[in-house]
Order: structure tokens, then C-alpha cells, then sequence
């Protein structure tokens, strides 16, 4: 970074409405910590819940996080390529690994979780996925026509590099996590030489839904301990 210049951070915690734990620790690391924004999965465990907190708390940022990899669709339509016998998402975390979607059916179901989304009446502010799946090269195209028609942009992934005028920051922070997570942040993103930078976090309290759907549980506890009790230097511009 560059001298007497401020970097832009924004902490972004993934997973709003997952679980109600995860919420209520979403809302906890932004009204008593440096989180700015949030994305929500139209999904989740407690999307409602989610909506119903992000309209108590105007000052969180609410963007989407698109699904593929987890739950059921929300599309009312048949995306039945999509979803395995029992009408949940067949992708998995691993989905480079696997054979294309099919990109109508993609399209179809990413804009109706923007759809009902935006029926909440809550602002749009930026687009994200669950496990990166925006960045998978098949549906690059999607994407663009997404951020293009909803006048948002959308998370930085290596796909879309050569498009910064969509991505909401010029970086994107995938360390804060698992082994990562430590108070040391903002020394490793002073190394950065970018203006700015996306941090992705997923504070939480562990709760029973939680620990049925994710691998990922007590790491997030840890997170919304430390996102918490952060100090902030001077060289920093939180977003």
C-alpha cells in the first residue's frame, strides 16, 4: 500500500440467514465489530429471520449470496438439471470437477433468488455465491448479464479480473479463514498494493442448524470473537 494513502477494507460475512446462530453473529460483528456487509442465501434455515434483522439494523450493507452448491432451489419454474432425487442442488464444493450445468436453468434460478430477494424490500448491494460459484468459468456470462441488469456489482473472482468496472473491490481476502483466522489482519492486508480489498469472513454463535449443515462451525465463533475486538489503524477506510 501506499503511503498516506487509505486502503478501503470491507469485511463481508457470508452466509446471512444460513441458520438463526449465524445470523445473530452476523448482526453481533457489525453492531459491535468492523463487518460492514453481509450477503443472504434465499435458501437458508432463516432467510426470514435474516430479512426481518436487516431492516432492524439499516446501517448492514445486504447483499445476495447466490446459491448452487447447497439446499433447495428457489425457482418456482423446473431447473431439474440442477437438483439431485431429492430436489436438492447436486453441485458440491467441488463443482470444477464436475460437468457444466445447464445455463438456462442457472440463469432462470440465479434470477429468481434476485427476484425474491428484492421482494423483501430490502437494497441490493452487491452479488456473491456460496463457494465462489460465480467465478466458475461456464458461468461467467451469467453473471455479467446479472450485475449488468441489476445495476450491483459483484464479488471479485479471477474470472471477471478483466471486468473491474463490475467487481466491487479490487481484491478479494480468502485467508480469514480456518487456520487463518487470527488478530493479525490488518498487517497482512497492509502488504496488499491495492486500493481495495474485500475481506470474507463468517462470524457466528453455533447453533444445532448450523452444525447439521457445514463442516464449519467453531472457526466461526472464533471469528466473531476477533472481528469483534479488532482496532482499527489509522490507514484504514472501513466500507
Amino acid at each position: 500500500m501506499k503511503v498516506g494513502v487509505k486502503m478501503n477494507i470491507l469485511f463481508n460475512a457470508d452466509d446471512f440467514g444460513l441458520t438463526k446462530g449465524v445470523t445473530d453473529g452476523i448482526i453481533k460483528a457489525h453492531s459491535e465489530g468492523v463487518v460492514g456487509s453481509t450477503t443472504l442465501m434465499m435458501n437458508g434455515k432463516a432467510t426470514d429471520y435474516a430479512v426481518e434483522q436487516a431492516k432492524h439494523h439499516p446501517t448492514l450493507d445486504i447483499g445476495i449470496h447466490l446459491v448452487l452448491t447447497w439446499g433447495k432451489p428457489v425457482s418456482q419454474r423446473s431447473v431439474s438439471s440442477l437438483i439431485d432425487e431429492n430436489g436438492r442442488f447436486k453441485y458440491r464444493s467441488n463443482y470444477v470437477e464436475t460437468e457444466p450445468p445447464n445455463l438456462d436453468e442457472v440463469k432462470k434460478e440465479w434470477t429468481a433468488q434476485i427476484e425474491a430477494y428484492l421482494a423483501t424490500g430490502l437494497t441490493l448491494h452487491h452479488i456473491d455465491s456460496h463457494h465462489h460459484i460465480h467465478g466458475w468459468e461456464p458461468l461467467k456470462q451469467i453473471i455479467i448479464s446479472l450485475a449488468e441488469t441489476y445495476s450491483v456489482p459483484v464479488r471479485y473472482v479471477e474470472s471477471l479480473k478483466e471486468y473491474p468496472n463490475l467487481l466491487l473491490t479490487d481484491a478479494l481476502w480468502l485467508e480469514f479463514y480456518e487456520d487463518g483466522v487470527n488478530r493479525d489482519i490488518f498487517s497482512k492486508l497492509n502488504r496488499l498494493d491495492v486500493s481495495s480489498v474485500e475481506v470474507m469472513t463468517h462470524p457466528s454463535f453455533v447453533d444445532n442448524d448450523l452444525k447439521d449443515v457445514s463442516s464449519y462451525t467453531e472457526k466461526r465463533k472464533e471469528e466473531l470473537d476477533i472481528l469483534t475486538n479488532l482496532s482499527v489503524p489509522g490507514w484504514v477506510n472501513l466500507l
